[in-house]
């Protein structure tokens, strides 16, 4: 009957894995295109440029720009862009390249938690389909990926039997490298963590003395080599609502509450299982910091990837841990495969079912952007972006970073003044903001925009300006 319940299982994975090479074959397709899929791509690329060119990494408290970011994810994508020649579409690549290595780390790790691999096999699938669903994070110039799939390496270190010192180390390595690489991992080495004391308790302390170890040193080179206490650095200013958790927990409840379901009941019938008790536990710790960081201001899915990890690991011992006839595991395969279906349905498009959407895609968005980049380039002289990555293809210097700055004049934490003195100067050249209604640099400096700048054009790239 194994055999059986395997093969249904592997019809399954298979028309997954189908449906995500649909996904992911339209992603290739357009990942070098010269169009701004996030206002992190821009971000991200001058940011690794500066790094690469031995310039400051993180600037002064008076620039009107930030870095609340760990260094290591700008070196990284450096180092590829100069084979690549394009920051942006390197760290497309690299994205793409971490949601294949998370996807076999999660195969890896179920793997070695005994799981069967038909099992595992659609437990990473499942993970890869959420992303595509409910996420633009795949094929995007962010660390978040990056990060993740470094993380793993440790995760499926430390599922090793016997566990030996070297191991734990490597784990603690690794672990800490992601974390320097985006500052948010932190539901894994704290699940982990929580798991070795309970199991082991020696290597607990071994990997919680190396981690530590590894921190203080990455913490004090930060300090050495950029001068600045990089904890007080990440720390940026933000809004944070009460708000914004309510509806970034009802967002991912659409993609997290069906397996969330299967965890818990996975743990309430087989808690004496090692391997369930850390998936329930990492889900636990997962979740509960994603509501957390979900109040902020600016925060999207990202901080739901460590959940959706922790669910499809529970998604795959479920479907290991409970043997059951063909019917029954065709019917947990649909169960947990139910939130995909839902997040299609509700981002239904009736572009999907038009030829140009797969066979040229996004002919469209290249071409305004084109016409956008040519705008900003024609107009020497500083130009302002909200959307980064335009004023970065058109080969200008990046002068504000629109989100963090607006954060900081919201939260009081810095005067308008310097900003709008410039305005008033007209040192912008060129100036383009993804709204004038929802303005993310407050009203006093809209208004500055508005008495001493014109609107040449607007279009999907948002509201592009010149000095009247």
């Amino acid at each position: 009957m194994s055999g059986a319940r395997d093969r249904v299982l592997g019809i399954f994975a298979a028309g997954l894995a189908l449906a995500c090479l649909v996904g992911l074959g339209r992603i290739v397709a357009t990942m070098g295109l010269r169009i701004p899929f996030d206002s992190n791509e821009g971000w991200n690329a001058y940011h690794t440029v500066n790094a690469m060119a031995g310039g400051p990494l993180y600037p002064d408290r008076h620039s009107f720009l930030f870095n609340n970011y760990p260094p290591l994810s700008f070196y990284l994508v450096g180092l590829f862009g100069k084979i690549v020649g394009d920051t942006i579409i390197a760290g497309r690549i690299l994205s793409l390249l971490a949601v294949a290595a998370v996807a076999g780390g999660i195969f890896a790790a179920l793997r070695r938690m005994n799981a069967d691999s038909a099992d595992a096999a659609f437990a990473a699938l499942l993970f890869v389909g959420g992303l595509l669903v409910f996420t633009d994070y795949v094929g995007m110039d962010d660390p978040q990926l990056l990060g993740h799939a470094i993380a793993m390496g440790g995760f499926v270190l430390l599922l090793k039997a016997p566990r030996t010192s070297r191991a734990v180390f490597c784990a603690a390595l690794l672990m800490t490298l992601a974390g320097f690489v985006k500052h948010n991992l932190m539901a894994e080495p704290i699940a982990l963590t929580i798991w070795l004391a309970l199991y082991d308790r020696r290597n607990a302390v071994r990997f919680v003395l190396s981690g530590l170890v590894f921190a203080l040193l990455g913490l004090a080179a930060c300090r050495l080599v950029y001068g600045i206490d990089l904890l007080g650095a990440l720390d940026s200013p933000r809004l944070y609502s009460v708000a914004a958790l309510r509806d970034g927990v009802a967002a991912w409840l659409v993609w997290g509450g069906v397996p969330l379901v299967g965890i818990a009941v996975l743990y309430a019938l087989r808690r004496d299982d090692g391997h369930v008790a850390l998936c329930a536990l990492y889900a636990l710790v997962a979740v509960t910091l994603g509501a957390v960081f979900s109040g902020g201001a600016g925060v999207d899915m990202n901080v739901w990837f460590d959940a959706a990890i922790a669910l499809a690991l529970g998604a795959g011992l479920a479907l290991d841990r409970f043997p059951t006839r063909p019917p029954r595991a065709a019917a947990m395969a649909l169960f947990y495969a139910t939130p995909l279906a839902a997040g299609l349905v509700l981002a239904a498009d009736g572009a999907w079912l038009e030829r140009d959407f797969w066979l040229r895609p996004m002919a469209e968005e290249q071409a305004i952007a084109r016409n956008d980049i040519a705008f900003l380039q024609s107009h020497r002289g500083p130009a302002l972006c909200e959307m980064l990555s335009l004023c970065y293809w058109a080969g200008k210097q990046a002068e504000v970073d629109v989100f963090n700055l607006g954060q900081a004049y919201a939260t009081r934490a810095r005067s308008d003044d310097d900003l709008v003195r410039l305005i008033e100067a007209r040192r912008y050249r060129s100036a383009q903001f993804d709204s004038l209604d929802d303005f993310a640099l407050g009203p006093r400096v809209r208004r500055a925009f508005a008495r001493f700048y014109r609107i040449d054009h607007t279009d999907d790239d948002g509201a592009f300006l010149v000095p009247r």
